[in-house]
């Protein structure tokens, strides 16, 4: 019974899991084009994959939490909004925990010093045009997930992928 309950678990990661590792990798690509590099270094590629599976992982526990789906009941409209906010504070606290620990690297001090040099380095067009994307992609994810939970599965298969009907 609990192989079942994990293969239901691991099924459940897929979906969002896929779509962070890709909206990951298209911040990562932009990232690096704004600092004139167009390369994306191994290490970056290792933790966009860890990044995307504990991503995958807390959306599928994050929609179990009642407080979560607080606008079931409503228009989409207002679950997508609440979500994507949600979502949106908790990828910002992982966003700024990602650069607090390089600078922290840096800094060779404490986390005092970390979070000064943090400050001092931290080059805020490219922090809004992160997060820009970050909630563009998010609000996508939201709008997506919402849409195949209010039609079903089946017929957003069918809608994308099944016969045309007129």
């Amino acid at each position: 019974m609990s192989g079942y309950k994990f293969g239901k678990e691991i099924k459940a990661m897929i979906p969002p899991t896929l779509f962070f590792l890709f909206a990951l990798y298209v911040i990562a690509l932009l990232r690096h084009l704004m600092l004139e590099s167009a390369s994306i270094d191994i290490a970056s590629n290792v933790s966009i994959v860890i990044a995307a599976l504990i991503l995958g992982k807390t959306v599928v526990l994050a929609d179990l939490i009642p407080i979560v789906n607080r606008y079931h009941h409503m228009p989409l409209t207002h679950n997508i909004v609440w979500k994507t906010a949600l979502y949106m504070v908790v990828a910002l606290l992982i966003h700024y925990a990602e650069m607090l620990y390089h600078a922290w690297g840096e800094a060779g001090g404490g986390f005092v010093a970390a979070n000064q040099l943090l400050w001092q380095e931290l080059v805020w067009p490219h922090l809004l045009a992160t997060q820009i994307m970050m909630l563009i992609l998010l609000a996508m994810y939201c709008t997506a997930h919402e849409l195949i939970r209010y039609l079903g599965k089946e017929r957003v298969k069918k809608i994308f992928f099944g016969p045309v009907e007129d």
